[in-house]
Parts: C-alpha cells; structure tokens; sequence
C-alpha cells in the first residue's frame, strides 16, 4: 500500500493490519493519542477469536493488561502495600512452571531499583488447578511493602510482558498458542532515557520474533504489530528495526501514520517507510488545517505544538534552542514579535490543559509564524485529507 488509504471503520482496518502481516513480519503505527490505537489492538485480538473459533492467537499488551493489575493500599492496617493480580487471565498461564521471576528481574533491573516478590496461590479452572500469583509486593533499600510510582507500576508490568514473550518464542506449550503480538504504547509513562531502553530492548526481541524459522526445530515466526504517541519511541523503533543486524536478514516491516481526520469514525492510513520523522511532519499538517480561518479552529495548545516542532527542527539542524528558526524567519522586527509570541503563549496550564479558543489576534499571529516557519525551511507537507490522492477502503 502507498500514498494515504481511507477506512471506514476498525474493522476495516484491522483487515489491512493482518493482511499486511501476510508478507511481512511487523508493522509499526504512529497515532496520536484519542486516535483509536487501543480499540484496535481489541479488534485485531478479537478478529483473530472469530477466525480461530473462538480461541485467541494473539499477546497483547495495552491499558487492558495494565488494568490486570489493582494496587491495594492496605488502608486499615497501613502496611501490606501492593499489586492484586487477576489470576484468571491467560496472561498469567506461563507462571505455573516456567519459572519467570528471574527474566522479569534482569529486565526490571535495566529500568529501575526496586525489587519484587509474588504471592502465589491455587486456583480451579474448570477440572484443572494451576498454582497462579495472586499478589505482588515491592521493596527497595532493605524497605519491605513500599508504594511505588505509577510510572515505576508501568515499567514493572511491562517487564512481565517482555518475561512472557521470550517463553512464547521459546515455543513453550502455555503459550504455543500465540501468533501475534500487538503492543500499544508501552513507554506512556517513562522518561525519554527509559523510552529509548524499553525500544532497544523490544526491537531486539522482535527480530527474534520474526528469525524463529532459522531457530532448530521453531515454528513459525511471531509477527507483530506495535503502536505507539511517543515520537521518541516510535523512531527508536524505526531505526533499531530498519537496521541490519550481523547474521540476521532484515525484519520485513511496514510503517504508518495512522490518523483520525474527522469525527465520522473513518481512519486514514499513510505509508512511511523512508521517513521515520513524518509524524512531525503531519503535525504541521495539521496545525495548517486548523489555522484554514474557513475550515479550522486555533486552540491556545496549538502554540504548544508549534513551538515542540520548532525545537525539534533545531534540534535536527544541530542547534540547542529555536533561536535557530527564528532567525529563518521573517525581518528582525517580525522575529522579535514572533519570539515573544512563542514564550509566552506556549507556556502555562492554560495552554496546554483547556482547549480554549485564540483571541483573533493571537490567531492572525500563528498564521504568520506557522506560515513563515514553514515557507523557511519548505516542508513537503502530507496532504493528509486529500480527497484527489485519497483510496477508500470498504472491505469487510
């Protein structure tokens, strides 16, 4: 598939998803966030209950595997602090034998200083008993029973992931079942160091994924799907993929901008295999639609957007701040006007928490930066809502 394709609905583009996963081995989607991406990571697991009677064939990871897991504060006795499991997920199938504490520990230990312990217990599903966890508790400096951080719970739960997936390509009969993985923003609440970690790390075992059929005795390889709204992630991934690796063929990947472009449900799909940067691009895309005084609307936070793009562009040039595209701009006068402009509107809750109109001033003024910027350094904008370049999809 080339230039951008319309679909009508999720189905639909889970259509596009698997049959994409025919030929190729992964496929890489950036969106953001409100988009869908989660939704769709449901549709593509259930499409796959449907086609297989009813049995899963995909691992996934997403807020629904987050939500496996309940913290309990212990508020009465103020001092059993930690994570609930449900036992009853597939998810946790691996747990009854396969030993997995000790892969969740060497990958929690690359993110973060605490450590773990589970609790497990016996639990009857239908003539059979599986000895599951049913509790995890934390500790850290000699601490026992510590709260950890929502962004620590992520990484944690995630590491569990990552545990699982290196016994489903070991080909272990718990999970013998699973012929997709689909991941959906994994690094939500990490830092940018631990972002590029978590995607080194994830890229290094989706290439395993993928090369299964070279492995002694494998099966098929596992074929993936990852999205994900962190720009930092998203190109890591790229790059790590697109890479070729010594003994390894390359990983036969797709990459896409997924976009929601209205309110009527539809989805568009632009391929960007050569250009891993495109999401910013798109951004200004956007910003451009919503600065059209006939079709759009200019928001405060559309400051914000702005202003990232601009220090991402220095940023590419080699420069530190976005003194380096003012200076691109317009006259010194103009420049001095538009510099402001950027301080000060892009900063503050009230431009980033409220969707709150612009004053026609400030708009006038966007429409100048955002004009001149991208005059400045011409951009080949997407031309994203296109109807003339633009293919429906109406599969079912």
């Amino acid at each position: 598939m080339s230039g951008v394709c319309t679909y009508q609905n999720l189905n639909t583009l889970v259509t596009q998803l698997r049959d994409d996963l025919n030929n190729k081995e992964l496929v890489l989607l950036y969106a953001y966030n409100r988009t869908g991406k989660t939704r769709l990571s449901m549709d593509f697991k259930d499409r796959g209950k449907r086609n297989n009677g009813g049995n899963a064939d995909s691992l996934y990871f997403n807020a629904f595997t987050e939500d496996l897991f309940t913290w309990e504060n212990d508020l009465e006795k103020d001092f059993i602090r930690g994570l609930r499991v449900n036992q009853f997920s597939k998810f946790f199938d691996g747990f009854t034998n396969l030993g997995l504490e000790p892969t969740i520990d060497e990958y929690l230990s690359r993110y973060a200083d605490f450590g773990f312990d589970f609790d497990y217990k016996e639990i009857k599903q239908g003539e059979d008993t599986f000895t599951k966890p049913h509790f995890v508790k934390f500790n850290k400096d000699g601490q026992d029973n510590i709260k950890i951080s929502r962004g620590e719970e992520s990484i944690f739960i995630w590491c569990i992931f990552m545990a699982i997936c290196e016994r489903v390509l070991d080909g272990h009969e718990s999970y013998q079942w699973v012929r997709y993985i689909y991941i959906d923003d994994p690094v939500s609440s990490l830092d940018d160091n631990n972002a590029i970690a978590v995607a080194c790390d994830l890229a290094k075992i989706l290439r395993r994924a993928t090369n299964r059929k070279d492995e002694n005795d494998s099966p098929d390889p596992i074929k993936a799907v990852v999205s994900s709204h962190h720009s930092l992630f998203f190109n890591v991934m790229c790059n790590e993929i697109g890479r070729s690796k010594e003994n390894e063929p390359k990983v036969k990947h797709k990459r896409y901008f997924l976009h929601r472009p209205n309110s009527e449900g539809k989805y568009t799909l632009r391929s960007t295999e050569d250009t891993p940067f495109f999401h910013h691009v798109a951004t200004l895309a956007e910003l451009q639609k919503s600065a059209d005084p006939e079709a759009g609307t200019l928001y405060t936070f559309h400051f914000n957007a702005l202003r990232s793009i601009m220090e991402k562009t220095a940023t590419f040039f080699g420069h530190s701040d976005i003194s380096f595209c003012l200076k691109a701009l317009d006259d010194g006068e103009n420049r001095a006007l538009f510099n402001r402009a950027l301080n000060l509107l892009s900063h503050g809750s009230y431009a980033i928490h409220e969707p709150t109109p612009m004053g026609e001033d400030n708009q006038n003024l966007f429409r100048d930066i955002l004009k001149d910027f991208i005059n400045s350094f011409q951009f080949d904008l997407p031309e994203i809502l296109s109807e003339t370049r633009t293919r429906t999809r109406t599969r079912t």
